[in-house]
């Protein structure tokens, strides 16, 4: 099977720009001249890459699949030709890291300082929402994705392809600021009204927890109150007594320790949580190989 380089470069500008005409002005061909090329790749590789009935153009299933590999051999072959012409170090490496939010914030710096990496080896680190993030992953825009998972809202990736290690487990957990007497101040468990801070249509966590109460009547109490993707903004709000959040207990355990907030019982209204990091088994990234086994081991 032979595919020329320069076709793996058509096809990531082709991803990108969702065009035909607008990639082959990226690579400086007519279009004629490009569409040829992505059809030499596709002829090559032995299946369709690119679904052309939708406007803007899409890769199909193979094609986003091909792409992370696509993206590797680009990348490496980059890497390899900078060595040669000594305009890197040749272990200088860029391990690229898509985080939930929350997870950026509050897990990451310590989860980063337990684990021993080279030195040469520098961490880029991006927060997204979870969506964002895995869309990131699968188009092999970063190495490695930490997000939360949940048997609630599963993350509709392919296990086979996109492996994963469990790294920590917390909860979502219904909190509030304290009354006078130091109990929160609204109980789940009455017919009285609820003040939600909610997270938006679409949110992760807000999916686990619609999810989690769709078959309680807690829910017909919800009101809400305010909305936002952002699980620190829903903190900030919680701490301001607006309302009752649904948040990651390790993004709030120091305010839950000095009292600031409160949770909310029972334990029904609680969701696990589990921690994961995810790599794309396609992408072949020396770091990637040495953490994961460290972190696996």
């Amino acid at each position: 099977m032979d595919i020329d380089s320069k076709w793996l470069e058509d096809l990531l500008a082709l991803a990108s720009c969702r065009s035909f005409s607008q990639a082959a002005a990226r690579r400086h061909v007519t279009q004629p001249a490009f569409s040829r090329r992505i059809r030499a790749l596709e002829d090559a590789v032995g299946a369709a890459l690119v679904d052309r009935s939708k406007s803007p153009v899409d890769l199909t299933s193979e094609g986003q699949l091909f792409l992370l590999t696509a993206r590797s051999v680009v990348d490496q072959l980059a890497d390899a030709v900078g060595r040669v012409r000594g305009l890197q170090p040749a272990k200088a490496q860029v391990l690229d890291i898509a985080a939930a939010h929350s997870l950026a914030n509050s897990f990451f710096p310590d989860w980063l300082g337990q684990i021993s990496t080279d030195e040469q080896l520098s961490i880029r680190l991006t927060a997204l929402n979870v969506e964002e993030a895995v869309h990131q992953l699968r188009e092999g825009h970063c190495d490695l994705m930490l997000v939360y998972y949940d048997p609630l809202s599963a993350l509709q990736l392919d296990a086979a392809t996109f492996p994963s290690l469990h790294l920590a487990s917390t909860a979502l957990v219904p909190v509030c600021t304290p009354g006078a007497d130091g109990q929160p101040r609204w109980n789940l468990e009455t017919d009285e009204a609820v003040p939600l801070l909610a997270y938006t249509q679409g949110a992760f966590l807000g999916r686990t927890l619609r999810l989690m109460l769709a078959n309680d009547g807690l829910r017909l109490r919800l009101r809400t109150h305010f909305e936002t993707a952002m699980a620190d903004g829903l903190k900030g709000m919680a701490l301001s007594g607006l309302g009752v959040a649904w948040l990651p207990r390790l993004c709030i355990e120091q305010e839950l320790k000095d009292g600031r907030l409160v949770e909310l019982g029972p334990a029904r209204y609680q969701a696990p949580l589990d921690i994961r990091l995810y790599r794309c088994n396609l992408v072949h990234k020396p770091a990637i190989k040495a953490l994961w086994q460290q972190l696996a081991g």
